[in-house]
């Protein structure tokens, strides 16, 4: 897999994270990060909202982007009645669940295979959770304009400018640097 094609998690909050499944938006649409089913379920895992890739269809990746761009619109401060209606469906949904089991050392939690509604409905609920309170005036788009990822700003200030610093803050850095230089 490319560096390109590889997932990016500098958003903050799942929700945030999904909408990074499209790079480069700036052009023409950007590339797609989630370009099969087996990538959606490898999403999920990557980002640490199940242990293992849930089994995923195309219809299940039909429904994931609806919902990831719905997100990304709704964060990006557009408000379509389309896209209220698609989060607010799926943040119906019931989320990933654990059980207890009894070991040998006693009880412990343990997490009950996830499907990809529930997650998906984690996904929507995350978002409903950020939009509907005082973190949406922090979701910020990376500064770089050759970035355009979406990040919760939770830098006490409220003034962060990169999705992160390690990749577009540093590169802005670098180039400032090399301009002083000469």
């Amino acid at each position: 897999m490319g560096d390109k094609q590889a997932f990016r998690f500098h958003g903050g909050r799942p929700s945030v994270n999904f909408t990074a499944t499209v790079g480069e938006r700036w052009r023409d649409g950007g590339f797609e990060r989630l370009p099969d089913p087996a990538a959606l379920g490898r999403w999920f895992t990557e980002a640490g909202l199940t242990p293992a890739d849930p089994p995923c269809t195309a219809a299940d990746l039909t429904a994931a982007r609806e919902l990831r761009e719905a997100v990304y619109r709704l964060m990006r401060g557009q408000l379509p009645e389309a896209d209220l209606a698609t989060v607010n469906r799926w943040a119906a949904q019931p989320p990933p669940v654990t059980a207890l089991e009894v070991t040998s050392e006693g009880l412990r939690a343990q997490p009950v295979p996830a499907t990809v509604p529930s997650l998906l409905g984690l996904i929507a609920a995350d978002a409903v959770a950020i939009l509907g309170g005082a973190d949406a005036a922090r979701v910020r788009e990376c500064a770089n304009p050759e970035c355009s990822l979406l990040f919760l700003d939770t830098s006490r200030a409220g003034a962060r400018r990169w999705c992160s610093m390690s990749a577009c803050g540093s590169r802005d850095k670098m180039q400032r640097y090399r301009a002083a230089d000469r």
